[in-house]
């Protein structure tokens, strides 16, 4: 008699690789890993919910880990692009992203940016009128292979976290969509040009409800159905509708799913379903956090006050949203001691620190945790959005490898992403090359 071994849960795949990275050496005093299995499950998640919705690009957001290897893995999944700087840009173009697998959002676009892209191509989402005006002399007569949109702001208020909710009434982003005017300028700016095709909105990310998502994906449609029945055709082809959805970092669930966003979004506009209109996406936290996950060594323990503090290689270098702002991007914990064995006992808390030269440089405080010590492993999970990517420079610390990998019947093969950069680079970077060009004191 045969048995069939159930499937490894994205647990057991983490405890695999966790286990043969310190076998290898691969995590030196800090590492980042992906378990591309879980990016592939996401993808495969994303996709099944929107097929509802008919003609839909899926793009992943690049700020959220923008890194070429993973870029290119994920456009041979069938995602494309969502770019909001040249870096960007050129990050998801060597990786084989470009012209129409890319979208350029971005507040402050320049005019080499609007370029580059209307040659190449690439789809384009207008933040402001005076950036229309710039479309304007950079299209020409000719039309442009460019899909060209207008992002627009519908106003419909924050979610928990205030600086990630871009649809309020005062957001630096899109155009107003209740100020007073802006209706009919934005009905005439389409009337004048039958070159613009798209509305883009996005309300925020982390912390923003889908009912809060789904009234901004509302908003524009309204809007596009005013700006159709206007021209008398479907001038508005299609929506690119932003990501955002939040991720549940308190535990190993994900949080609301794809499948739960999209009927949350045809409960309030079930015209979406009508195949009037393509789509587009832009998730970036909710499909990659869940698939990666920071691992540093522990290099200090001591007590202070009768606190307990593990000094780590990992703080606001690597996480600062979580240092500066622990209440709104708090991070799961493990301790694991140098073989990658989850340690046991009674649980102490611990402040969790970062090597950075400020008093407030902590991962956590008083996290209850089986006692840490020099040589321990610490691993912060759900990390596989933005931390890797967003590099605070402070004290001049490197950025640390990131490596993929895959498990097979128990075994862990790793592939590199980004190696750690090394101190030569650094010094490069603190303006090296020009040693000596200042005057003399």
């Amino acid at each position: 008699m045969t048995t069939t071994r159930a499937p490894l849960t994205r647990a057991d795949r983490k405890h695999l690789a966790l286990a043969a990275a310190a076998d290898r050496r691969l995590i030196g005093p800090m590492a980042g890993f992906v378990d591309l299995a879980a990016v592939r499950e996401a993808v495969e998640d994303l996709k099944k919910a929107f097929a509802p919705l008919g003609r839909v690009q899926h793009t992943v957001a690049a700020k959220a880990c923008g890194l070429a290897p993973l870029l290119r893995f994920l456009g041979e999944l069938g995602i494309d692009a969502e770019v909001a700087s040249p870096g960007e840009t050129a990050v998801a173009e060597a990786a084989g992203l470009r012209g129409p697998r890319l979208v350029l959002d971005s507040p402050a676009k320049t005019t080499a940016e609007l370029a580059h892209a209307l040659a190449e191509g690439t789809a384009v989402n207008a933040d402001n009128f005076q950036e229309l005006a710039r479309l304007d002399w950079l299209a020409g007569a000719a039309p442009p292979r460019s899909v060209l949109g207008l992002r627009i702001n519908p106003q419909v208020g924050a979610g928990r976290i205030g600086g990630t909710s871009t649809a309020t009434a005062v957001s630096k982003f899109g155009i107003p969509l209740r100020d007073n005017g802006n209706r009919a300028l934005l009905r005439e700016a389409f009337a004048r040009r039958p070159w613009l095709t798209r509305l883009h909105v996005h309300v925020g990310s982390q912390g923003c409800p889908p009912e809060l998502m789904a009234d901004g994906v509302a908003a524009v449609h309204e809007l596009a159905e005013e700006i159709n029945a206007e021209a008398g055709y479907r001038q508005v082809t299609s929506l690119d509708i932003g990501g955002g959805l939040p991720v549940d970092f308190t535990s190993d669930e994900p949080g609301p799913g794809y499948a739960d966003y999209v009927a949350t979004l045809l409960a309030r506009v079930p015209a979406l379903a009508g195949g009037h209109y393509a789509f587009v996406t832009e998730f970036g936290r909710s499909l990659l956090a869940k698939s990666g996950f920071l691992v540093s060594t522990v290099e200090y323990t001591k007590v202070a006050g009768g606190r307990h503090i593990a000094v780590t290689h990992a703080g606001a270098q690597v996480a600062a949203r979580t240092v500066l702002q622990p209440e709104h991007w708090p991070l799961r914990l493990g301790a694991f001691d140098a073989t990658g064995v989850p340690k046991t006992g009674s649980e102490v808390p611990q402040d969790i620190a970062g090597p950075l030269c400020f008093a407030g440089d902590l991962l956590a405080r008083e996290r209850p945790l089986p006692l840490l010590e020099p040589g321990d492993l610490v691993v912060a999970h759900d990390t596989g959005a933005y931390y890797f990517g967003a590099h605070y420079a402070y004290n001049t610390l490197p950025r640390p490898a990131v490596h993929g990998f895959t498990v097979s019947g128990g075994h862990v093969e790793f592939t590199p992403i980004r190696r750690a950069q090394t101190l030569a680079e650094l010094v490069a970077d603190a303006g090296g090359e020009f040693l000596g060009a200042l005057p003399e004191g």
